[in-house]
């Protein structure tokens, strides 16, 4: 089993920046691909960013150029750094973890960009 908390949510401005992290603790050994996923009130979760653990990076197109991930495999660590933030970025950013047998999910923080 793995365990993921996210930390750093929070209200911003449009423009501003956030900076998301997941931590990852249990059978960690197992985990492949780390990403981040988002929530937005009344729809459904979509794909905003992943991360192999090679450091293989893939984004959301509405993301792209504006939010970075990274990942500490030391620290078992994944992080979002969010810039240039939108009203439309506002959502439940979830932490996922991947491996050749299952999927884990944080509990996810609320991130609000307001305009």
């Amino acid at each position: 089993q793995v365990q993921l908390v996210e930390s750093g949510g929070g209200l911003v401005q449009a423009g501003g920046s956030l900076r998301l992290s997941c931590a990852a603790s249990g059978s960690v050994v197992s985990i492949l691909t780390m990403g981040w996923y988002r929530q937005a009130s009344g729809r459904q979760r979509d794909l905003v960013a992943t991360i192999t653990r090679g450091g293989n990076t893939n984004y959301a197109d509405s993301v792209k150029g504006r939010f970075t991930i990274s990942r500490d495999n030391a620290k078992n660590t994944v992080y979002l750094q969010m810039n240039s933030l939108k009203p439309e970025d506002t959502g439940a950013y979830y932490c996922s973890a991947s491996s050749f047998l299952n999927d884990y999910w944080g509990q996810g923080t609320q991130v609000t960009v307001s305009s």
